[in-house]
Formats: structure tokens, C-alpha cells, sequence
């Protein structure tokens, strides 16, 4: 486009001079006779030049856009500048606060709930739900009795007790924070993940929790076994006269049988029958196989959680079995005393009258009973960490168990 303008002017020379006037100002004829290029032979076409410079002033803000448009000049500097200066904003890897913020607060709210979950002691905490449903389930008389009645009933018993099971877990760390801190020192407690102000915040407000739910429910069976479970584990824990039972083996496993064999079958087989089903409070023969069963079950809970801990217990004085007999003595009581559990629950499926119950007590505690054998033949009792997986073995028996129990008939 350039040399079209260009080559439609017969003195190319002039053209040239004249536009680069008008680049430097609107004035063109001063600065053209101003510049001392002004001869006698140019007067000869003075009058042409003079109309082409009429028409190129008319032309002249193409002219100016077509040399900014060539030159790049002003226009390309502003837009790159606009360019740049939108585009620093918007970079990638600029910091934000909030959103390290917003990580922190996850990652501290998820290390709580870690904690929190150690602070129920899961497997006590799964077993004593687990305990409910069984003693719910030995109330069932016929299919017909698993209603949508049932489930309700069931519900009723377990929140209450989601609760009360925080409060039995908690009360005891709060009371055995400097002894965990040498036999358990992973507990939250312990270990400085949950502090003993909100310990104790917790464990109030589960009790609290606990029996309003209770009270408002409103059956006197759940209501006494709530009752029941604060007043033990209180005495079992916390040291003050007169209580702190713990210290004293046979008190220790006197709590372990009110609790286990006592308040959880009993009290959850009477809600069920009296406040759900409205039939009169009797023991049936599966109720007593269940305190039976139970009170072996609850005096090797109360000997063998001590195993491990001579060292705290020692330091504190606290005298349990294991302290008084040795650990091997004590962890070969307690491996009688499962199996003598199991032979009373073959010996009640084979006396059984009903076919189908008879073969799957008989077959279902003869495995549990050879899994126990098996596994103490092998357990390294100078091993805190073998001691404590077969201790969690026991439990795992125990869930099993508590679906075999209402299966006797």
C-alpha cells in the first residue's frame, strides 16, 4: 500500500520529504522552507507541489495511521503494555493465604478425630454395641419378632450407650494419664493429642448425654444398666478414698463380671422383653447361657488387659494378678478359662433339642475354642506387641460370639 501512495506523485523525492514533515508536525509549509531545501529550480514546480501538498494534507490522518500501522510505533507499545499488565494478576504461583489457611484447619480437624477415635478404644467401644444387639436378639422368640418394632427397640438402647461406652473409655485415660504414659504412651491422653481439659470436656459431656437420652427414652431396664455403668467404671477409676478399685485385683474383676455378665445381658434382654415386647421379665435358657459364657469371658478381660503392664503397674502400685503370679501364670489362667467358656457352649449345644442349634453351637464354638489353643502355643509373652494382638484376637472371638450366643436354643 505504501508504494501505491507513493507512486502516484512524479517528484518521488518530495513526497518523501513532505511526508516525513507531516510525521513531525501539522504545520507542513514551515517546516518544509524551514529545512533551507528551497531552490530556484523548485519554484518551477512550486504550484504543482502545492496542490500535492493540498491533497496529501487531506490524506494526511490515513498517511499518519498507515505509518503507525508499518512502524508498530505508539499503538503496539500501549497494547503490549495493557497486555502485561492484565496478565501479572493472574499468575499461577502467586501465594494465598486462605487457602493455607483452609488446609491447616483440615489437617487439625482430622488429626482430632484420629485422636478422638483412640480416645474410645474402638474395639471396647464395637463390643459393647455388639453386646446390646446380642442380648436384644436372645429376646426373639420367633421370626415374627424381627419387626420394624425390633429396630426401634435396638436403637433405643444402642445411642444411649454410644455415650455411655465414651464415658467408660474416657473416665478411665483421664484417671491413668501418668501410668499410660509408660505402658501406653501412643493413647491421646498420653501422648499430648488431646489435652486433659477437653478430656474431661468430653467425658462430661457424654455421661450427660448419656442418661438424658436414657431418661427420655424412658425404659427403666436401659435406665438402670446407664446407672450401673457410671457408678463401676467411677469407682474403678477415679483415686480418691475408698475407690480406685483397680488397685485391688479382686475388685477389679468383680467390675469386669457386673459389667459383662451382669448389666449388659440382663438389662438389654429386659428392654427388650418388658418396655418393647410388654411380656413378662423371665430367664430363659439363653439368657443364662449368655451370663454364663459371659463370666468366664469378663474374668479374662480383667486379667489379661494387666499382662502388659507390670512396669506402670509397678511403679504405682498397683497390685494386680499379673504383679502377684507372674505374667506366664496368668496368660495360661486365662487361656483355661476361655476354653472351659467354650466347653460350657458345647456342652449346652449338645443338649440341645433343636437340631439346627445344636449344630451350629457345637460346630461354631469348636473352631473358636482350637483358634484360642492355636494361636497361645504361639504368642511371645516377652513381646508387648504379640501381647497385645492376641489381647485383640479376643475380642474379635468375643464379636463372633455375641451372634452365636441368641443362636442357642
Amino acid at each position: 500500500m505504501d508504494s501505491m501512495v507513493i507512486g502516484s506523485f512524479p517528484n518521488i523525492s518530495s513526497m518523501i520529504t513532505t511526508v516525513g514533515n507531516l510525521r513531525q508536525g501539522k504545520d507542513c509549509t514551515k517546516n518544509y522552507y524551514a529545512t533551507g531545501y528551497y531552490t530556484p529550480k523548485a519554484s518551477l514546480h512550486k504550484r504543482k507541489i502545492q496542490k500535492e501538498y493540498n491533497f496529501l494534507r487531506v490524506q494526511q490522518p490515513s498517511l499518519k495511521h498507515l505509518y503507525k500501522g508499518i512502524e508498530g510505533g505508539h499503538t503496539y507499545q500501549e497494547c503490549n503494555r495493557k497486555y502485561v499488565v492484565k496478565a501479572t494478576p493472574k499468575s499461577s504461583f502467586e501465594y494465598d493465604p486462605r487457602s493455607s489457611d483452609r488446609k491447616n484447619i483440615l489437617a487439625s480437624f482430622k488429626n482430632f478425630l484420629d485422636a478422638f477415635y483412640m480416645f474410645c478404644t474402638p474395639y471396647s467401644f464395637i463390643g459393647a454395641m455388639l453386646n446390646i444387639i446380642s442380648a436384644s436378639l436372645v429376646a426373639v422368640e420367633k421370626l415374627s419378632d424381627i419387626s420394624p418394632l425390633f429396630f426401634i427397640g435396638v436403637l433405643q438402647a444402642l445411642v444411649p450407650n454410644l455415650f455411655m461406652s465414651i464415658y467408660v473409655a474416657g473416665i478411665n485415660q483421664l484417671c491413668d494419664v501418668e501410668i499410660d504414659k509408660i505402658n501406653k504412651p501412643y493413647l491421646p491422653l498420653a501422648s499430648g493429642k488431646i489435652s486433659f481439659t477437653t478430656g474431661v470436656f468430653i467425658v462430661a459431656s457424654s455421661l450427660i448425654l448419656s442418661l438424658w437420652l436414657g431418661w427420655i427414652i424412658g425404659s427403666w431396664p436401659s435406665i438402670w444398666a446407664l446407672i450401673s455403668f457410671t457408678v463401676i467404671w467411677a469407682a474403678y477409676s477415679i483415686n480418691v478414698p475408698l475407690l480406685r478399685w483397680k488397685r485391688n485385683p479382686v475388685l477389679s474383676a468383680m467390675i469386669s463380671f457386673a459389667s459383662f455378665a451382669i448389666t449388659f445381658p440382663i438389662g438389654y434382654f429386659f428392654h427388650m422383653q418388658t418396655f418393647v415386647f410388654k411380656r413378662p421379665a423371665l430367664f430363659t435358657r439363653p439368657l443364662i447361657f449368655a451370663i454364663t459364657f459371659m463370666s468366664f469371658y469378663s474374668i479374662v478381660f480383667s486379667l489379661f488387659k494387666d499382662i502388659p503392664d507390670i512396669e506402670g503397674d509397678q511403679a504405682f502400685g498397683i497390685q494386680s494378678f499379673s504383679m502377684r503370679l507372674g505374667q506366664k501364670r496368668v496368660f495360661w489362667i486365662c487361656i483355661s478359662l476361655l476354653e472351659m467358656a467354650y466347653g460350657v457352649a458345647l456342652l449346652m449345644g449338645i443338649t440341645s433339642s433343636c437340631l439346627w442349634s445344636k449344630i451350629v453351637t457345637v460346630l461354631g464354638h469348636a473352631v473358636l475354642a482350637s483358634i484360642v489353643w492355636y494361636r497361645a502355643k504361639t504368642i511371645d509373652l516377652r513381646n508387648k506387641a504379640s501381647i497385645a494382638s492376641f489381647y485383640i484376637l479376643i475380642w474379635k472371638l468375643l464379636y463372633v460370639e455375641y451372634f452365636l450366643i441368641p443362636l442357642v436354643r
